[in-house]
């Protein structure tokens, strides 16, 4: 039994799944799924979600190392599809609207064709402050622009990967939303020579 002034979450998941979290760290994960609480904001919970996807992105630029970058993009996903399967089993609802992990690390998909192309062509990544100088804001904005357009009209298979079970759901679509996004991104900014992270 739990000791005084902690309590056990538990609850039955999708396929009758348990899930047991003691009930500090069950709101710890609960608020890191909703974004470090931007998902409760009233007013576009997923658009927010992006922008703190930003800092993330900024984030792992700043470790320096593509592989790391990569690595943090792995790892991240994983979180997400832990902790949002976590959080909509806690909140009692499909994939809730105030969950945007999902939203937060698709960013740094959405930017990985840029990262790959100025680690390709100088060996180094960008710094994190390369998406406020020179290419970066366009590059930003419309990585931006297109990511909410891929995640709000959901393309195949965008739709139908939120038929998964819990946080594979909830994190999928965005991931393809992501890949979508940043496949159109880096063809359309390259046919006017402005793909270039420096």
């Amino acid at each position: 039994m739990p000791g005084t002034g902690e309590f056990c979450l538990e609850a039955v998941g999708q396929e009758g799944h348990t899930v047991s979290m003691t009930g500090f760290w069950a709101h710890v994960g609960l608020w890191v799924a909703q974004g470090l609480g931007v998902g409760r904001l009233p007013l576009a919970p997923g658009t927010w979600g992006a922008v703190l996807g930003v800092f993330l992105t900024m984030a792992l630029l700043g470790t320096g190392s593509f592989w790391l970058y990569l690595g943090g993009i792995l790892l991240s996903c994983g979180a997400s599809i832990w902790l949002c399967g976590r959080a909509e089993v806690m909140l009692g609802q499909t994939d809730p609207g105030s969950v945007v992990l999902d939203e937060i690390i698709a960013l740094p998909i959405c930017f990985l064709p840029f990262v790959a192309t100025a680690w390709w062509r100088h060996g180094l990544l960008p710094a994190p402050g390369s998406l406020l100088d020179k290419n970066g804001p366009l590059i930003g904005l419309t990585v931006f622009v297109l990511f909410r357009l891929f995640d709000i009209l959901k393309p195949w298979p965008v739709k139908q990967s939120q038929a998964l079970p819990g946080g594979w759901g909830i994190t999928a679509d965005d991931v393809l939303a992501a890949l979508y996004t940043a496949a159109a991104a880096w063809l359309l900014l390259r046919l006017f020579h402005r793909h270039i992270l420096a």
